[in-house]
């Protein structure tokens, strides 16, 4: 297996959002190392590498940072005022901010100390399945509104090894959810997807929000697996290849009658508690395209 490595330099960093819960989004990678068999962002980042398999290669846009330091002083002179609130920001969309050459390259940290220099007011929000980001809490504690998040699809780390390739595996993430929440950072999970056979049921969920609160974490977001026609054919793909006894399973899981059990479990099981939703509902693709379409 060949990795691909590419420095470049991009036009833009700092981009606006279609997302329900994010002004703007930055990426300071394209593509992902962590080769997760049900990344939407899989298909997303194709057209710059038609003929290479997700997970092989990188994009690292050594020029983020700077580029962040003259975007934001635009919006500054733009809105001819000094209060440097642009609205939510968040790291990111369509790759991983923490894929492992961030150790390297230090992009999502210089962005960071970027927007700790100016003086950011708005919200920031990061999502990762990395523990390198506890790098950072140092940088955190420098926003008055920041909150770090980690996906967590389980809590057993064939789950990971298993769909989310070359991933981290989740139990680390727990770990350092646990550091995050320990050093006074507002942490969020975010269970997404759903993945059928390995948490699926109401004893499996309670589990994993039986632990999301134990360690601290104070939100958790749900999402519905997302079977749109190419992310199905690249995971079946993979299904057959490795367990093709689990595509029935998979299967199941693309009925309004699934997606309705299973709220409803999620609804029950989260009653009563401290921890959080991070959004009212459980996020399913289809319905949320529409409402930001």
């Amino acid at each position: 297996m060949n990795l691909k490595i590419r420095e470049i330099r991009a036009s833009s960093i700092l981009i606006k959002s279609g997302l329900p819960a994010a002004d703007w989004v930055i990426n300071p990678y394209n593509g992902c190392l962590f080769g997760c068999m049900y990344c939407y962002a899989a298909q997303i980042a194709r057209w710059k590498h038609p003929d290479e398999i997700w997970g092989n290669y990188l994009d690292v846009k050594i020029n983020a940072s700077e580029l962040l330091k003259n975007e934001l002083e635009k919006l500054v002179i733009r809105r001819s005022h000094h209060i440097y609130d642009f609205g939510s920001i968040f790291f990111s969309s369509v790759t991983d901010p923490y894929v492992g050459m961030e150790a390297k390259y230090k992009l999502t940290r210089k962005c960071l100390e970027v927007l700790a220099d100016f003086g950011y007011q708005g919200s920031i929000s990061i999502l990762t399945k990395s523990p390198l980001i506890t790098r950072d809490i140092d940088l955190f504690k420098k926003f008055k509104d920041i909150e770090v998040g980690m996906t967590v699809t389980g809590l057993d780390d064939k789950v990971s090894r298993f769909l989310e390739v070359k991933a981290p595996p989740v139990t680390s993430r727990i770990k350092a959810l646990k550091e995050l929440s320990d050093a006074g950072i507002n942490t969020y999970a975010f269970v997404g997807p759903i993945v059928p056979y390995f948490i699926h049921d109401e004893k499996k969920i309670k589990e994993i929000i039986d632990k999301l609160e134990e360690i601290g974490v104070k939100k958790v977001w749900f999402e519905h697996l997302n079977l749109s026609p190419k992310i199905k054919a690249r995971l079946y793909e993979y299904l057959k290849k490795e367990s093709p006894e689990l595509i029935t399973e998979f299967e199941k899981t693309d009925t309004e009658k699934y997606r309705e059990k299973l709220n409803k479990i999620i609804e029950k099981q989260m009653n009563g508690r401290k921890i959080k939703m991070g959004y009212k509902e459980v996020i399913y693709h289809k319905k949320l395209t529409k409402k930001i379409g």
